[in-house]
């Protein structure tokens, strides 16, 4: 952020800088944090309000909003055949809820990807809508179905507008390491998975790391979620300048930390600007996070790693033909995202990316990046890579830590 106690000169240069961001951001992707287009799905208003007006045999239903433990215990409290009968009648409620039974929410996303699926079946033979609005219907017909292939298990599914689902790959019950992916722009329900460039989307990128953790530690029991459960920029624009969405997405990353059972420690792997989600929930995070891994980095919201209010460890990496690290790393009136994770002076534990490829890359198998990821995922930071070619960066650190 900048300091008003920094030299005019330099404030006012880089109050230009920032001006000069904004003109070629407009130039190029236009008010994207304006202008929006709303795909359908079922209000989530309106399955909030049944679900507020909705009772279980003797019981009033609890607030959507209540803290995870309220909720997780009012789960326990039901029979199986009670919670079997929420999870159907109120699927977009029961499958987002932090704190209700993980296998609960998967068949609850099961039941609501099945009506979505049926709302855009009937899109797609509707003449009243543009050619345009109907390819759109059958590209979510693809995505449903696909999402709703046999021991897929989602975790959360919302499909109004551009969607947000997550996905957990492992057995997330049993799991001593968890792993949560939190991917950057252009993050919705149509771009969750790819076949073309597989690993640059948040499936591919968790079924990469997953592998790689299996491989680092097959004894260790471990489970990654595919977590595009917040509204992410639509392109390089405005949205992906400021930190307005970054902060909705703070909000909910922090509740899924809170919520996922056991006594599992949780390692984030924060993508571009999914970093500066990470960033913004630091504070916030639960003990059980141990590890913040950052990679492509736009900047996370603070000018040092101390500055994030997080006990867990911090780390950074960036591919040396990363195009990120030719934006401008400043903060001026909520435009940036502030320093740079990858200098020296913020602090972070700074990990080799080699064979990463660019900016999508880091996931990619057989990469060092992919191979620190894996070893952080399952504390064996004694393996890890340092960019510098020593030990700087596990300092500190006493080897392969506890599960």
């Amino acid at each position: 952020m900048i300091s008003f106690d920094s030299s005019p000169t330099l404030t006012v240069w880089r109050m230009l800088l920032a001006l000069a961001v904004v003109f070629v951001l407009l130039m190029t992707s236009g008010w994207t944090a304006i202008s929006r287009q709303r795909a359908p799905g079922e209000s989530r208003e309106a399955a909030l309000s049944t679900w507020r007006h909705g009772r279980i045999g003797t019981h009033e239903l609890p607030d959507p909003g209540a803290p995870a433990p309220v909720l997780a215990a009012f789960f326990r409290s039901l029979t199986p055949a009670q919670r079997e009968r929420l999870a159907v009648e109120h699927p977009f409620v029961v499958g987002n809820l932090d704190g209700a039974p993980v296998t609960l929410r998967y068949r609850a996303n099961r039941y609501a990807l099945s009506r979505a699926l049926g709302v855009e079946r009937a899109r797609v033979d509707d003449k009243r809508l543009t050619a345009d609005g109907r390819r759109e219907a059958a590209r979510r017909v693809h995505r449903f179905t696909s999402l709703m292939r046999a021991g897929r298990q989602i975790l959360s599914f919302d499909p109004a507008g551009k969607g947000r689902v997550a996905e957990v790959f492992g057995d997330l019950d049993r799991a001593q390491r968890v792993s949560v992916i939190v991917p950057g722009v252009d993050t919705n329900l149509l771009t969750f998975q790819r076949t073309a460039r597989r690993y640059t989307a948040p499936v591919g990128m968790a079924q990469s790391l997953y592998a790689a953790e299996r491989t680092a530690a097959p004894a260790t029991r471990t489970a990654v979620i595919a977590w595009a459960d917040y509204t992410a920029p639509g392109g390089v624009g405005m949205d992906a300048a400021i930190g307005r969405l970054a902060t909705d997405g703070a909000t909910r990353l922090v509740s899924l930390a809170g919520a996922l059972p056991g006594r599992s420690r949780v390692t984030l792997f924060c993508h571009s600007y999914g970093s500066v989600v990470c960033g913004v929930a630091a504070r916030r995070l639960p003990a059980r996070v141990t590890d913040v891994t950052v990679a492509g980095s736009p900047g996370m919201r603070a000018e040092t790693a101390s500055g994030l209010g997080t006990r867990a460890r911090v780390w950074a990496m960036r591919d040396t033909d990363d195009w990120i690290a030719d934006v401008p790393y400043l903060e001026v009136g909520g435009l940036g995202h502030g320093a740079d994770p990858m200098a020296p002076e913020f602090g972070a534990r700074v990990l080799s990316a080699s064979g990463a490829a660019g900016h999508a890359g880091y996931f990619e198998p057989g990469t060092e990046s992919l191979r620190n990821f894996a070893e952080i995922g399952v504390g064996a930071y004694d393996s890890v890579s340092c960019a510098s070619g020593d030990d700087a960066c596990r300092s500190g650190i006493s080897g392969r830590m506890a599960v």
